[in-house]
């Protein structure tokens, strides 16, 4: 564990745009999986887009209200545990899931959610692990406690 900063492995948004891209890649030059409701479809979209960018808005403005930082490969100058952080110990990455699937509705693709297990490893053992035991080194017992009381996700 290291209070000096976290040992991340992988550039967080890295792996959604992975999917998407690779997602794009096959539906258009291997087997489409189409996702279509009609104009349900773009609505959704949108929607899922904005509450994902909501949310990290959210959380930024949370961040420079406690004067730390969003880079994954920074050290923690505090350790947030209001606004979104109340509901969720990275609201980040979960707007970043609604921002995934926001846009593979508006690609009206299916591929992009299809690598969403592979996301979700990716993050859990190359971020956030790094992440959460940077935060338990550097704020102690305030993060345990904090831990124990709001999920990872949601």
């Amino acid at each position: 564990m290291s209070a000096r900063r976290p040992a991340t492995l992988i550039l967080p948004p890295a792996p959604y745009a992975a999917a998407l891209f690779g997602g794009w890649w096959l539906d258009h030059n291997f087997l489409p999986l189409p996702w279509d409701w009609g104009a349900a479809t773009q609505a959704g979209g949108w929607l899922l887009v904005a509450i994902g960018l909501l949310l990290f808005t959210w959380t930024v403005l949370t961040f420079w209200r406690h004067r730390t930082t969003v880079n994954p490969y920074a050290a923690a100058s505090a350790l947030c545990i209001d606004g979104p952080f109340r509901f969720s110990r990275n609201p980040i990455y979960v707007g970043d899931w609604f921002i995934l699937a926001g846009v593979s509705l508006l690609m009206k693709t299916v591929w992009p959610l299809v690598f969403a297990p592979l996301i979700w490893a990716l993050l859990r053992y190359g971020v956030i692990r790094h992440e959460e035991a940077h935060l338990e080194a550097r704020f102690g017992d305030a993060y345990r406690a904090y831990r124990m009381r709001v999920r990872r996700w949601l």
